[in-house]
């Protein structure tokens, strides 16, 4: 070998182990970086030297696609989670002070102290009360459920609107990865964006990916339905802005098809804009159902009926009432809408020019519905037959969620208990596929990640060659300076 060659040799040597210093150092400044995939520098022996060819990425697809499925599944959960917690607090109160289920019982109460002692109008104006407070309970709880699907409604168009800004995005790193891959060049930085990329809209849709040639990718939903191909596809949702019991949501439509919601407190969902469909459509939903009947059950409960016991007279409302009162809602059927209707007769209602004692003697309806007919002050038998009724079975829609033949007390529990239920398996739930996400996180970041430790150890071994190559070209040097001595 000559030292000309030598020397050559010396000097390739030299940038390879600068360019591979430099992937080194790339690696270990995003070290911390979730969505950095670790560079090598790859090297062919060729003769007379060594020549850096390529940088490759450090990829696993397998684990990549479950890593995406996973950060769907637990978005979507999380969602749900967060949608039930705050929907719990904002119809039922802090500990569910401002639950129907608790105004029931203080109503009850009420009645039963009012039946011990009838002669006391104090006494009846506190059970009037407790029956306002209950009426108002159930109309803000409406409100409050019309008012979170509405929020609902308008975190969908904002994460909507991100969705599509997300594809824009895509878009510009694909279009960057096959351009770099038809010309030879490092595609590394776009392909850790297109990933990132990925991952984000995982979070808002469930993805499959489909590779194809120069490194380009296709999106589609987990049911197929193209989110990505060269160009984004359109993702439209309207969202409705004031809601009311009987207003149904609009879709979200991914290149025209509707986007399925979620199923369960486990939910079958993927992705946080299923979930927010299945809050917005069926949790609220139910949870306003649930309120309608007790609403109707409420009325039910507390109307008059003929005195003599004939059934002669229609049952009519009486403490409570609503727009289609006197008469009385449909059995066993839903009145949609209902408990945003329900109020106190104004006929007991004091401060409306009623008069209290109808309460205990009857006549809401007409003096045909007096049931005190001597005016005893000490009547109290349709007072303790209003407190029975709270606790006498009933019908009730199934499609309300609960028990179809229970009193109202239990009905009104039951609702507490649905909604509890709930959370409590989607905490759960939650729980496991936070574990889930973690542990494909992590077992994606072993395979692609960087390892700091083992970096360092690599810029030893790069420093070590640098030096080789360094003495070489020392001896080189002296060589070729005592031979032109020596032919001078």
């Amino acid at each position: 070998m000559s030292l000309t060659s030598a020397l050559g040799i010396a000097q390739r040597s030299l940038l390879n182990t600068a360019r591979q210093t430099s992937v080194v150092s790339q690696n270990i400044t995003n070290a911390q970086n979730p969505d950095y995939s670790r560079r090598s520098a790859v090297l062919v022996r060729t003769a007379p030297g060594a020549t850096a060819l390529t940088i490759q990425r450090s990829t696993n697809a397998a684990l990549f696609r479950n890593n995406l499925a996973a950060l769907s599944s637990y978005n979507a959960q999380s969602t749900l989670l967060t949608g039930i917690d705050n929907l719990t607090l904002q119809v039922n109160g802090v500990e569910n002070a401002r639950s129907a289920s608790t105004l029931i019982g203080k109503l009850q109460e009420a009645l039963q102290s009012y039946a011990t002692t009838p002669s006391n109008e104090n006494l009846a104006e506190n059970t009037v009360e407790a029956a306002r407070q209950l009426a108002n309970a159930l109309n803000n709880g409406t409100d409050a459920i019309q008012t979170f699907r509405s929020q609902i409604d308008q975190d969908i168009s904002v994460s909507v609107a991100r969705l599509n800004d997300l594809l824009s995005q895509f878009q510009a790193a694909n279009n960057t990865i096959i351009h770099a891959t038809q010309a030879g060049t490092d595609a590394s930085d776009a392909l850790d964006q297109r990933d990132s990329l990925l991952k984000q809209i995982a979070e808002l849709v469930p993805v499959s990916t489909i590779s194809r040639a120069n490194n380009d990718m296709v999106i589609t939903t987990a049911s197929g339905v193209t989110l990505f191909e060269s160009v984004p596809r359109s993702v439209t949702f309207t969202p409705v802005q004031s809601y009311s019991a009987s207003a149904a949501g609009n879709a979200i439509l991914i290149d025209g098809v509707p986007l399925g919601s979620g199923n369960g407190a486990n939910t079958s969902a993927d992705g946080s804009l299923a979930a927010m469909l299945q809050l917005r459509d069926t949790v609220a939903g139910t949870m306003q159902s649930q309120l309608d009947e007790i609403a109707r059950g409420l009325i039910v409960s507390f109307a008059e009926t003929d005195p003599s016991g004939a059934g002669l007279l229609p049952d009519m409302a009486g403490l409570f009432t609503w727009p289609g009162g006197p008469d009385l809602p449909a059995d066993a059927t839903i009145s949609t809408g209902l408990a945003g209707l329900i109020a106190i007769n104004p006929a007991v209602d004091t401060a409306s020019g009623g008069d209290v004692r109808l309460l205990r003697d009857g006549g809401i309806n007409g003096a045909a519905y007096v049931a005190n007919a001597s005016g005893g002050a000490s009547y109290s038998d349709l007072l303790f037959r209003y407190s029975e009724r709270l606790d006498a079975p009933i019908g009730f829609d199934p499609a309300a969620g609960l028990d179809v033949n229970a009193s109202i007390t239990n009905f009104a529990g039951s609702a507490i208990s649905w909604l509890e239920l709930s959370r409590q398996q989607a905490t759960d739930a939650s729980e496991v596929k936070s574990a889930l996400m973690l542990r494909t996180s992590a077992a994606l970041s072993n395979e692609t990640g960087v390892n700091i430790d083992e970096e360092m150890a690599l810029l030893l071994d790069l420093e070590h060659s640098y030096q080789a190559s360094a003495r070489l070209i020392s001896a080189v040097d002296d060589m070729l300076s005592t031979l032109l001595a020596a032919v001078q």
